[in-house]
């Protein structure tokens, strides 16, 4: 009678490690929790950067000149020019989180359109593996349906004119010899990548703390991976 009690006690404790793994989950259920932190993702992401100073008080996402423009950022504020660069930094960053507060809706209907293979696979593919798997897989296309978002906020603060206004004084001092990248593409990407940065960040406090979340899918799928 011992005997049969100890090895019912043992099948007891052994089960939950069987029954609560990721390879018990169904595959809608996988799906589903890989939806449900993507979709919390945006939200985290947007309600962090879509606000006054969101980005422009966040040294992890604070939009730098472009590239070219950087190199000789320095030497224009020798000669003077430190409020036009200042005052294209902050315009580039205001239309970001501007045009991140406009994004949700449209972050969260790619979300829902996402094609999910492999769910399980995706889960178990590091601390950011789904926020990784939503950019490569929807980036080009969101890029795209972003753009007209940023042009819209682009157009409210006269940021394509400052830009040009930033160049031609570089222009002067023989620092810019041409016209660099399009100002409304490089914000837009910007502007994402940040996004995604914020989306990264939450998804790797859902799979440390599955279980304080609020959301049930959360807790189940992510407790999963435990």
């Amino acid at each position: 009678m011992r005997t049969i009690t100890v090895i019912f006690a043992w099948f007891l404790v052994s089960m939950p490690a069987f029954a609560t793994g990721i390879e018990a989950l169904s595959d809608d259920d996988a799906a589903d929790g890989l939806k449900q932190a993507l979709t919390q993702g945006v939200n985290a992401a947007v309600d962090r950067l879509g606000v006054a100073n969101g980005f422009l008080d966040n040294p992890k996402v604070k939009i730098p000149l472009p590239g070219t423009l950087q190199k000789v950022e320095g030497v224009m504020r020798t000669l003077g020019a430190s409020k036009h660069v200042d005052g294209l930094i902050v315009t580039m960053n205001r239309v970001a989180e501007v045009a991140a507060a406009e994004a949700r809706t449209l972050m969260l209907d790619t979300v829902e359109k996402l094609p999910v293979e492999n769910a399980r696979k995706i889960l178990t593919g590091g601390d950011d593996a789904a926020t990784r798997y939503f950019r490569a897989t929807a980036s080009e296309e969101l890029a795209q349906e972003f753009l007209p978002i940023v042009k819209n906020a682009t157009n409210q603060v006269d940021l394509a004119k400052k830009y040009n206004d930033f160049a031609r004084k570089g222009g002067k001092f023989g620092l810019i010899a041409e016209k660099y990248a399009n100002i409304e593409g490089y914000v837009t990407q910007k502007t994402l990548d940040g996004l995604y940065l914020m989306m990264a960040e939450e998804e790797r406090l859902i799979r440390n703390e599955p279980m304080g979340q609020d959301n049930k899918v959360l807790q189940k799928v992510f407790g999963s991976l435990k």
